[in-house]
């Protein structure tokens, strides 16, 4: 090689790394390198193709080809016959054709290239490390010829140039994927909402934000294994990520995704939006024999309206979409000021209580249930309690909004289990003949799906038979999930010897209706129905059919909220034998319930030795 152009060549050689190392588009890097050798071997022109995992030609630089060529061979795939470029990309070795108007090579082609005054074609394929062919580096001339010693030496080095270029280019492209898409499902993810949000904040354009979250998809995960719920999950997320005009969708992790609505300016659009996915989410699913119908639930907030600052507008998206899994699941709400108020109240709830079981201040009072005849106490329920940092006690009712977070809802009753197990235990081992404690349990305490396995660890553990307890439940239990998956639930635990009780009942508008779908063994009248008694004929009615209908279906009652001896009377007279309330006593400590029953065993052994049951 002529000492000039070797000094040329490695300033280009040089040029190049240069463009490569700061990052420089990957079509100017190959635009730049062929217009440098155009210039050196002013004979030529140079043309760099990439070849994608298809097999099929993109033109990258050929800036002394009309475009109008370069558009022609877009989107052609690889083969034994298609030009000097695609040949060499399909055989992997360099193609020269000497003559394009003869060469069989170019038969389909050639009426592209001779109008150009091109002549011959010499083509190089571009591989990568592992060998995969990723572009080709061809020269054309202008006369019928082939390469020269000197053109080859140049062509060797435009050609590890163009690998090194094309590298790095899907080096970078790899890992924006990585750092900007999702890898289960393809979307943007995370980083990039969080770009895109700032982005349109900051260029203050019109868009709503839509936050989608899969229903219970932890009961897939469970019930049905992981695999099968990222199925879910990626099925989702294309029905989701559709391509829609003005809607960018991002998975945020887990369960949940976002949707971007550009030009949306009213609660109306963005509504629109939202029942858009709800319908495109709603159809079946099918993965091997198993068909799903998964559903999502919605929150929304509308820029400027519901936020001007990316933060408080994801935070007021979020807090929509807390109250739309509380109250409409499968639906879409739309943040309100008021929303923020209570479901701060409930997330301060949920860190009291978190904090509180960490301390060991949660803590289980137990009130009587007594013999409406008798007064005596013939069982009791535990009701949860928080001691605060002054010793102060507080109801459940003062907490009860942290419930609504099924992992303190599961802790909470794992706690309240233990200690009940503890202190039956103790009580037996004092001689006190304990018939029952009533537990609540919770919606979240279903959804965990391990509350038969934990009731019998922790009465296992203090060698307490099942029969001493009874599952106290009430209706929104039974509407927090699936009827027939709480009744099982249900069936699985009476089968193992406890009763189970319907607590508040009359209160819910279906509470005969889950007398046939769940089977109890108590029912506990609500409050509601005792304070009115004296009000009117109307309870007294409701709670005469109450005992007939319980007493047919040979099941227990007790009143609840009973507060005075006329209360008794006209409970009595309607053929209730049990109640519960200030009357018989408050709920007090394990200490002082103790003491209360140690006393009551004296004197019933004292009278007869027969201690009263309630069932």
């Amino acid at each position: 090689m002529k000492p000039g152009v070797s000094d040329l060549l490695l300033h280009i050689q040089n040029e190049i790394l240069e463009a490569v190392t700061s990052g420089d588009p990957l079509r100017d890097i190959a635009d730049l390198l062929c217009r440098r050798i155009e210039n050196l071997v002013p004979t030529i022109v140079c043309s760099v193709l990439t070849v994608d995992p298809d097999q099929k030609l993109h033109p990258l630089a050929g800036p002394s080809l009309p475009d109008a060529y370069s558009e022609a061979l877009d989107g052609i795939e690889a083969g034994p016959t298609v030009g000097s470029c695609g040949t060499a990309a399909y055989r992997g070795e360099p193609v020269i054709v000497s003559d394009i108007e003869s060469d069989p090579l170019w038969a389909d082609f050639k009426a592209l290239a001779l109008p150009l005054g091109l002549r011959a074609c010499w083509s190089t394929p571009i591989k990568s490390r592992d060998g995969r062919v990723v572009g080709t580096f061809a020269f054309y001339y202008k006369t019928v010829r082939t390469p020269d010693e000197l053109e080859r030496r140049i062509v060797q080095t435009c050609v590890h140039l163009c690998a090194i270029a094309i590298e790095h280019e899907q080096v970078q492209a790899r890992d924006y994927k990585l750092a900007y898409f999702d890898a289960l499902t393809g979307l943007s993810n995370r980083t990039r909402f969080d770009e895109m949000l700032c982005r349109r904040v900051h260029d203050q354009a019109a868009f709503g934000l839509l936050l989608v979250d899969i229903d219970h998809l932890k009961s897939v995960n469970d019930t049905m294994g992981h695999l099968l719920g990222d199925f879910v999950i990626k099925s989702v997320a294309n029905m989701i990520g559709k391509d829609r005009p003005g809607e960018t969708a991002f998975r945020l992790g887990g369960d949940e995704f976002a949707v971007i609505i550009d030009g949306v300016t009213t609660a109306e659009g963005l509504a629109g939006a939202a029942q858009g996915i709800l319908h495109r989410t709603s159809g079946p699913v099918t993965a091997g024999l198993d068909t799903l119908f998964p559903s999502v639930t919605i929150g929304g907030a509308l820029f400027g309206a519901d936020g001007v600052e990316a933060n408080m507008l994801r935070q007021n998206a979020d807090f929509a979409l807390y109250h739309a899994k509380e109250t409409d699941r499968g639906g879409y709400v739309q943040f309100r000021p008021e929303l923020r108020t209570s479901i701060i109240d409930r997330i301060r709830a949920i860190r009291n209580v978190d904090a509180a079981l960490a301390e060991g201040r949660i803590t289980a009072y137990y009130q009587p249930i007594a013999q409406l005849a008798s007064s005596e106490v013939v069982g009791l329920e535990a009701l949860v309690r928080m001691t605060d940092l002054q010793g102060g006690v507080s109801p459940a009712g003062d907490f009860a909004a942290a419930f609504s977070d099924t992992k303190i809802a599961s802790r909470v009753t794992e706690k309240m289990l233990n200690q009940v197990a503890s202190d039956i235990r103790e009580w037996l081992d004092l001689g006190i003949p304990v018939e029952h404690v009533g537990i609540n349990v919770t919606t979240g305490d279903f959804q965990y799906g391990n509350l038969q396995a934990k009731i019998e660890a922790c009465f296992a553990k203090q060698d307490v038979p099942l029969k001493h307890i009874v599952l106290e439940v009430n209706e929104s239990v039974f509407m927090g999930g699936s009827d027939q998956f709480v009744a099982k639930a249900v069936k699985r635990l009476r089968d193992k010897g406890l009763l189970v009780a319907l607590d508040d009942f009359g209160t819910g508008y279906a509470s005969l209706t889950h007398l046939i779908s769940f089977p109890v063994d108590v029912i506990k009248i609500d409050r509601s129905f005792v304070g009115a008694l004296a009000n009117g004929k109307a309870s007294s009615v409701i709670v005469a059919a109450i005992m007939d209908m319980a007493n047919r279906l040979d099941m227990r009652v007790i009143a609840e909220g009973i507060e005075s001896l006329e209360q008794v009377r006209q409970l009595s007279e309607l053929g209730c034998q049990f109640g519960q309330g200030y009357l018989f006593g408050k709920p007090v400590s394990a200490a002082d319930i103790r003491e209360l029953l140690l006393e009551q065993h004296r004197r019933a052994h004292t009278r007869s030795g027969i201690y009263p049951s309630w069932y």
